[in-house]
């Protein structure tokens, strides 16, 4: 699974294990208007109900076509959910989140996010959505829990012939899967419906313009809604940019070199005071790949379960996503040194969406399928094994030959419509990049920004994932600043590490 997860999920986001509901002639909801409610079905992370829930949180459904051709044809519905402004002051309309993935369930992420959002829910109903294909929103589901977790385990060590020919049939019986379970909205995933889908969204809540905070992959969601409708662009945030005209060689080797660097700044950390990992860099770095070599061959027996080298180098990058996480890590690797693979497993579950019944989330099925949708780019063997070769020099714990390898056999057809994005005549938009952004590399930040034309750039100098929230105050007060008072920074502004 690491193949496919080398390509890296934009943003290590938790979903929910709620059954898919699968579009029908006649829809439930309302075209026009969102019916909310209390929302019955909020997840954490590890598929738990919150602790404690608020009141005021309301969820909901919205009716889209399911093929835009043929508006009066299938419908597909929508689950939304809404954090009503909380302010005395004038309410400013709403603003609408996308988290990322592709394959972030909106639904379950703003309630998580509700407290890092306050200041500016006093201002604006908080807006988020399930995107199509994603968890309430006719989930793609692609087997059971046990399949699932057969290819989630795949291996990538050693690069040789048995484990290309292993990932090949894994990746058919994937896509085979897909389609049997969820062929017949496999067609319709994809970026330029959901942001289609967007649009209704805010015709629906009754913003005459769409007020938009988008990370990771949000970033190119927002793009092309900007492309489609640069007109009804009202303030817009892209956090943890991503550039939507690489190719899967481009991506996976940038995002190889991300969290190889990533990894890098974690061990550096690390060995400055008392490493478990080890006493150095290179020693630490040297019990890493033995580990992983080692489960190659054998992997750790956890609850019942094996944790393979792909899961647990999946666990390793599910810890770079922020600073906040690497102590867990260096306590999940000392552990699993020792024998104890139960820290790396919970990160790999957490990345992967894994619930401990054994169930998961859309989040690793979303994934393909949505990437796969938004891509005409079918790469053949020598591309898949010259990705891989270019990965692998550059990290062995985290090079692989990306996506491409399952989107190869996808059974929907791929257009590139979605990887041009061009804002002109939109209201101003803010980019924000990280430069120690494992995921979307800052080096997708000026790209992106350039090409919308209308963008402006601001440069976290801070690690992680995503900066708006990255606990950064600087940051927080520029997005806050412009999407409340619409002041747009000054070109070339940047904010330090927080």
């Amino acid at each position: 699974m690491r193949r496919l997860l080398a390509a890296a999920l934009l943003l290590a986001a938790a979903g929910c294990s709620t059954a898919p509901a699968e579009p029908a002639t006649e829809s439930t909801a309302d075209p026009n208007k969102i019916a909310w409610g209390p929302c019955t079905d909020i997840k954490r992370p590890d598929g738990e109900p919150p602790a404690s829930k608020d009141a005021t949180v309301r969820c909901g459904k919205l009716a889209v076509p399911l093929d835009y051709a043929k508006p009066d044809g299938d419908k597909l519905d929508l689950a939304l959910i809404k954090l009503p402004a909380t302010g005395k002051g004038k309410r400013l309309g709403s603003v609408v989140f996308n988290f990322g993935g592709p394959g972030a369930s909106g639904v379950d992420t703003l309630d998580q996010a509700a407290k890092a959002l306050t200041a500016l829910r006093a201002r604006y109903d908080l807006v988020s959505f399930d995107p199509r294909g994603v968890e309430r929103s006719s989930g793609v589901r692609c087997g059971d829990g046990a399949e699932m977790d057969r290819f989630t385990s795949l291996d990538t060590l050693p690069p040789d012939a048995q484990t290309h020919q292993e990932a090949a049939a894994a990746n058919k019986q994937f896509a085979a899967l897909c389609q049997q379970n969820s062929g017949k909205i496999l067609p319709y995933i994809g970026t330029v419906n959901a942001a289609r889908d967007m649009d209704r969204i805010r015709a629906a809540v009754g913003d005459p313009k769409l007020n938009y905070v988008g990370m990771s992959y949000g970033t190119q969601l927002g793009g092309v809604y900007a492309t489609l409708f640069p007109k009804t662009v009202g303030r817009m945030v892209l956090d943890a940019p991503l550039d939507p005209t690489v190719t899967f060689e481009q991506r996976t080797l940038a995002q190889t070199r991300g969290f190889q660097k990533a990894y890098e700044s974690f061990l550096r950390s690390c060995v400055k005071s008392t490493c478990d990992v080890g006493k150095d860099q290179a020693t630490a770095n040297a019990n890493v790949e033995r580990l992983m070599n080692q489960l190659a061959g054998k992997p750790l027996q956890v609850n019942g379960r094996e944790l393979t080298q792909g899961l647990a180098s999946t666990g390793v990058a599910a810890a770079l996503y922020s600073e906040l996480t690497w102590p867990f890590l260096e306590e999940a690797l000392s552990q699993a040194l020792k024998g104890q693979g139960e820290a790396l497993m919970y990160l790999a579950d957490s990345y992967t969406g894994r619930a401990p019944d054994g169930s998961y989330s859309t989040q690793m099925t979303s994934f393909p399928a949505i990437t796969c949708v938004d891509s005409a780019e079918r790469p053949d063997e020598a591309a898949l094994r010259r990705t891989e070769a270019a990965a692998m020099k550059i990290s062995p714990l985290f090079g692989s030959e990306g996506s491409g390898g399952l989107c190869r056999v996808w059974p929907a057809k791929g257009s590139n419509e979605a990887r041009h994005v061009d804002a002109t005549g939109s209201a101003p938009i803010l980019v924000v990049g990280g430069k120690g952004d494992p995921a979307t590399p800052y080096e997708w930040a000026p790209k992106l920004t350039a090409q919308l034309k209308t963008a402006t750039l601001v440069t976290y100098e801070g690690e992680g994932h995503g900066a708006y929230l990255s606990g950064s105050k600087c940051v927080q007060g520029l997005v806050d600043s412009y999407l409340i008072d619409g002041k747009v920074p000054g070109k070339g502004t940047s904010c330090p590490a927080a």
